[in-house]
């Protein structure tokens, strides 16, 4: 029966991407701790053999999903700009964009609480290389630079803006997500993260 399941994942050459498929739901069913590769070969019907060939350790599989956890932040990111339609204003569309930014972040982290605990999770397996710094991080950091070009940010106060901007919303939707603001009703949750935006464009 295994051979049988296995040869389909084989013939594709795709069980890296499978396994990181299968890390991803755990993730989202059980948090960081819940990855593991001989967990997520039985999710996708390969032996824990087949499955080491590809992750050493529970540590790299993680550290793999740590990585799709990203991705998939960063691409929540683009859709969100990617509604936004240009107002002729370079100061606006750059702060309409800041906000797009933010407000992805945090339907991200509620759609996939999972894959968001894991990208910022505390295990210490798989260094975090640079994807704190990539992708997702880089957006907040090129956005913040729009706003100093377009006139909006004075440019002496650019200087590690985008860790007080990435902290606000990351400590709202931490407090969401496992804290006490995890029974607010949505439409709560939405007034809280403009709320949150405003302060963060307007301190800058």
């Amino acid at each position: 029966m295994k051979a049988t399941t296995t040869r389909p994942t084989y013939h594709h050459g795709d069980l890296r991407n499978a396994l990181i498929d299968a890390g991803a739901k755990l993730a989202e069913q059980g948090g960081p701790t819940a990855v593991g590769v001989r967990a997520a070969a039985r999710q996708v019907g390969v032996t824990p053999t087949a499955a080491y060939r590809h992750f050493a350790n529970a540590e790299a599989l993680q550290g793999a999903v740590k990585e799709r956890a990203f991705d998939v932040l960063a691409e929540g990111m683009r859709a969100e700009m990617a509604t936004l339609e240009p107002s002729g204003d370079a100061a606006e569309d750059a702060v309409r964009r800041l906000y797009a930014i933010g407000r992805a972040y945090l339907r991200v982290a509620l759609a996939e609480p999972g894959l968001f605990r894991t990208a910022f999770g505390e295990e210490r397996g798989s260094p975090a290389t640079a994807r704190e710094t990539d992708a997702s991080f880089l957006m907040l950091s090129r956005g913040l630079d729009d706003l100093v070009e377009a006139g909006y940010l004075p440019a002496e106060r650019r200087p590690l803006a985008e860790f007080a901007a990435w902290s606000a919303v990351h400590g709202l939707a931490r407090l969401i997500l496992d804290g006490p603001l995890a029974e607010l009703p949505a439409d709560a949750r939405e007034a809280a993260l403009e709320r949150t935006l405003d302060m963060v464009a307007r301190g800058l």
